[in-house]
């Protein structure tokens, strides 16, 4: 498992539906090291505080296995194997798959520790950046979401850094689980409620999470009830 690439970026503006808007989206590869801090990585930035950024999101993985799916299946852009950053992830990484990462996952990658928070659910600025309507819903449908990382310890990270497993919880789901948990229209009630026993899950998911497992109860118990 490593670091294929790291990528930063600083927000610019983007029209797209009539509207112009920043956003920083845009990353691009750098060379040597970088120090990776609490909140994002030196020389990168995002447009939008509010949901992007953050103790939570201070840096986003994305697979490089990812790209050839994506060649293959959108090959009028052919170029995405080369150009690491394009789905706005810090960290192109290899050997790192949803199905495999866990929330509250920590590594080692080098100088810095960091831990796996949420898989990355897309805005509309994904679709801004490929100027196509459809790259949300193909981009939730594939399950090729990546995931964000906290940061435990700051330090610095350059391509090439090998991530080192240092823990996993407990109790915890991957970040594949968790994202169709999220996104599925009939959620499973045992896995909701497993979901809010680990302890990384960000308090925002938690809240969606309980609303969703209440809504379940809800409904069982409007469907138990006996008719008047």
């Amino acid at each position: 498992m490593k670091l294929v690439s790291v990528n930063v970026g600083l927000p610019r503006l983007l029209a797209w539906g009539g509207a112009t808007f920043e956003t920083g989206i845009f990353k691009h590869p750098v060379e040597g090291r970088v120090m990776l801090r609490t909140t994002n990585l030196d020389g990168d930035r995002q447009a939008d505080l509010s949901v992007h950024g953050g103790v939570n999101k201070a840096a986003y993985g994305y697979p490089s296995e990812h790209y050839a799916a994506w060649n293959a299946e959108l090959p009028e852009l052919s170029n995405l194997a080369s150009d690491w950053g394009t789905f706005g992830e810090n960290f192109t990484t290899e050997g790192l798959l949803e199905a495999a990462v866990f929330i509250g996952d920590r590594y080692r990658v080098g100088s810095a520790v960091v831990t796996v928070t949420t898989p990355r659910l897309p805005c509309y600025k994904l679709a801004a950046k490929f100027q196509r309507d459809d790259i949300i819903e193909r981009f939730l449908r594939s399950g090729r979401c990546g995931f964000y990382f906290s940061v435990f310890e700051e330090g610095e990270v350059g391509a090439g850094d090998e991530l080192e497993l240092l823990g996993r919880e407990e109790i915890t789901l991957s970040v594949a689980e968790l994202n169709r948990l999220y996104t599925s229209k009939s959620p499973d009630r045992d896995t909701l409620q497993q979901s809010l026993r680990i302890k990384n899950l960000p308090e925002g998911w938690r809240d969606r999470f309980r609303a969703r497992l209440a809504d379940i109860d809800s409904r069982a118990h409007d469907g138990n009830r006996s008719p008047v």
